[in-house]
């Protein structure tokens, strides 16, 4: 009897010439692939060739002749591969290389080629050369054949030009990539510069992630009541993303009680009393990868809120379509924080850590901080026409018994804005007067 010998470093059994293209392909001439999960709407050829397209066209300004990509999110808005997500944001041991011009190689995981190379956005695979190298304490054996071949690939195909950007890698790697002639950049912000605008087939991908986030909020909503568990709540919300065709939750913002104040705490196995608050923040990774991230604010029955959690409800709700409706496009992200909503004094030192952020794969750039953290946290820059942003609010006073937790994401057109996340407010906590 014969053995025969697997080698999970070959690439063999792949058949560059066709990419193995997906069965369920809708359109072959097309290039179109496609699952139950992935609506059809979405022109997938299109959304990785424009994605692709913008990122080449910063590099030629840049100058740079490639950029070796290990961050999961850049690899997929640059290529569309998807591979094992978790587990590669904390192993970086699967990598692109992509030139300005020129073949892309994907640097994969042993015997997992064929995830990837339905794409035709993905010229050639070939083993990885730092799996398992941290684990192993090999990483300083491993830097040194891992540079050799990005530095032949920058040779051949980057232009005449040794600059080589990465989002991130050890800095064993990076040396010894400078050895090699490479003029090595931390390119991780440009990148995210680069995703800051979304092209139409991104826009699109955003508004099926917000629908099925939504659709996760008001399976909550609806099962809200005395003797839940934040944790069993929690776990309602992540099924029904995934049942919407997501992908997984960030974080785990889901509290109630006095658990609401401060903000930031995670979901626990703590039960909901009757006439409690209940806050969440969606931080959702669904359709094609793309995030949807607004929050809302319920309230446990039977009964009406009180006079002191519709005031809070309703500071946060004007906080929040205050700074809606003063942003424009063209205008710079410190007249933002400028003309943002004023924070009364009380409610200051639990504020929010920004006025708005940058939605994309993540949340993203921009970061538009308070006027009173401007000088730490912010930067310049200007609102432009495909960003895509979350407003933010909390209200919660220090020592407070609750706090409230709203959020809306916007799309900034050539006019003005669109609201992406349509999840309406709570009625009880904004109609009729109150006494605070």
């Amino acid at each position: 009897m014969s053995i025969v010998v697997f080698d999970p470093d070959s690439t063999e059994d792949v058949d560059f010439g066709d990419r193995m293209r997906h069965p369920a392909a809708a359109d072959p001439a097309g290039g179109m692939w496609l699952s139950d999960t992935e609506p059809s709407f979405i022109d997938a050829d299109a959304l990785r060739k424009g994605r692709l397209a913008r990122l080449r066209a910063w590099m030629c300004e840049a100058g740079y002749g490639g950029v070796v990509l290990f961050d999961p999110y850049n690899q997929r808005y640059a290529t569309g591969s998807r591979n094992m997500f978790g587990y590669f944001l904390r192993n970086s041991t699967r990598y692109f290389f992509i030139p300005t011009e020129g073949p892309i190689v994907l640097f994969e995981y042993p015997q997992s080629y064929h995830v990837s190379m339905v794409l035709d956005t993905i010229d050639e695979a070939r083993p990885s050369k730092l799996v398992w190298s941290s684990v192993s304490g090999r990483d300083d054996e491993t830097a040194g054949p891992f540079a050799d071949e990005i530095a032949e690939l920058l040779k051949a195909h980057g232009g005449g030009s040794m600059k080589l950007g990465l989002d991130r890698c050890s800095h064993l790697q990076a040396l010894a990539l400078e050895k090699r002639g490479c003029e090595v950049r931390d390119c991780q912000g440009e990148i995210l510069a680069v995703r800051s605008v979304k092209t139409p087939e991104e826009v699109k991908c955003l508004q099926v992630s917000m629908a099925g986030a939504e659709a996760a909020v008001y399976a909550v909503r609806e099962a809200i009541k005395p003797g839940v568990s934040e944790n069993e709540l929690f776990a309602i919300m992540y099924g029904e993303v995934i049942r919407q065709g997501g992908e997984f939750i960030e974080t785990r913002l889901l509290t109630s009680g006095q658990r609401t104040n401060p903000w930031f705490n995670e979901a626990s196995g703590r039960k909901i009393r009757p006439g409690e608050l209940l806050a969440l923040d969606t931080d959702t990774i669904g359709c094609y990868g793309y995030y949807s991230d607004f929050s809302r604010t319920f309230r446990c029955g039977p009964g009406k809120p009180t006079d002191y959690q519709k005031s809070l409800y309703r500071m946060a709700h004007d906080q929040v379509q205050h700074n809606i409706g003063v942003v424009r496009p063209g205008m710079a992200f410190r007249e933002i924080a400028d003309k943002a909503w004023k924070i009364p004094d009380r409610f200051v030192d639990q504020r929010y850590t920004s006025v708005m952020h940058g939605v994309g794969m993540h949340g993203e750039t921009p970061f538009i901080a308070h006027a009173m953290d401007y000088e730490t946290y912010g930067r310049d820059g200007v609102i432009v026409p495909g960003m895509v942003v979350s407003v933010e609010s909390y209200i919660g006073e220090k020592g407070g018994r609750e706090g409230v937790k709203l959020e809306d994401e916007i799309l900034i057109t050539e006019t003005g804005t669109e609201l992406l996340s349509r999840f309406p407010y709570e009625d009880d906590f904004l109609t009729g007067t109150f006494e605070c």
